[in-house]
């Protein structure tokens, strides 16, 4: 959980993204499903908006080899950014989206009044700690910046991952919600905030960057090998979900995709594809 960009370009993108998918028939067409209790008209292709990878990557691979025998058309709209696809279901200009964890749509909903909700878990993508300077963590010397994401949800993870490693002694209790101001021994280190979808191109500038399981993947890091530290999976909470808004839990297609991201293949697919970078997370309560 692959945020802001200019407000320019995004009135832009939004503007084209509107467009564009009311062309192709998405779920602001009055016989899509509706939060507001009108039916999905099941022959209408279920559009769903996604980080490129691997979000995109696992519905390609559904679309592909696992829809059409569930009698399921799937349309994937891919995003850079992390705004636009909620912005994009509450609007009804998609009819859902796969990109994010609890805790950022938590902190998404509270901050912009949106209504979007969980269906169903399907991977988690672990955060590391990378570095084209340092081999190990022992290599982190005071005096060295680190980059972090700067949106809400993922800088305290961020920090989390960096406290759990020694690198940074945090006040207790301050869980995911943890800040820059929260830190009680910085051991020498100075830090960075950017934008998630740009702290892998920093990596050049600073001497460690923290950075989102999908962005990793996007500039070719591989998680598993790459980073110096890594998430545990087990116990983890940032499981990344498909999501609807709220009132489009029972459309039948959001149903069929669900099932199938939840299925034997996109497991193995899963497995196979990102050797450890991305794990499925499937039988954990998407709530």
């Amino acid at each position: 959980m692959r945020k802001n960009i200019k407000l320019t370009a995004l009135a832009a993108t939004a503007t084209a993204l509107t467009l564009g998918l009311t062309a192709c028939g998405s779920s602001s067409d009055p016989s899509s499903a509706k939060a507001d209790g009108g039916k999905a008209d099941e022959s209408k292709p279920l559009v769903i908006a996604a980080s490129p990878s691997p979000h995109a990557d696992i519905l390609n691979f559904v679309k592909d080899k696992l829809a059409a025998k569930e009698g399921l058309k799937l349309e994937v709209k891919e995003f850079t950014d992390y705004v636009l696809p909620n912005t994009a279901t509450e609007q009804g200009q998609v009819d859902g989206n796969y990109f994010q964890h609890k805790p950022y749509l938590d902190d998404f909903n509270k901050k912009n009044g949106t209504h979007v909700v969980p269906v169903a878990n399907v991977h988690l993508e672990p955060l590391g700690l990378y570095s084209k300077k340092a081999k190990a963590l022992t290599d982190i010397k005071p005096g060295q910046t680190v980059a972090v994401p700067n949106d809400t949800t993922n800088e305290g993870r961020a920090l989390q991952l960096l406290a759990a490693n020694n690198l940074i002694t945090l006040k207790e209790g301050v869980g995911t919600a943890a800040k820059l101001s929260d830190i009680t021994d910085k051991k020498g280190l100075e830090f960075k905030e950017l934008e998630a979808a740009t702290v892998p191109r920093a990596l050049n500038d600073v001497d460690a960057a923290v950075i989102n399981g999908n962005y990793a993947l996007e500039a070719n890091l591989a998680p598993a090998k790459d980073a110096i530290a890594l998430e545990k999976a087990e116990g983890n909470p940032y499981a990344n979900f498909l999501a609807v808004k709220d009132g489009n839990q029972s459309d039948p297609r959001i149903q069929k995709l669900a099932k199938l991201l939840n299925s034997d293949e996109v497991k193995k697919f899963i497995e196979e594809k990102y050797q450890g970078s991305v794990v499925p997370a499937f039988g954990t309560p998407a709530s």
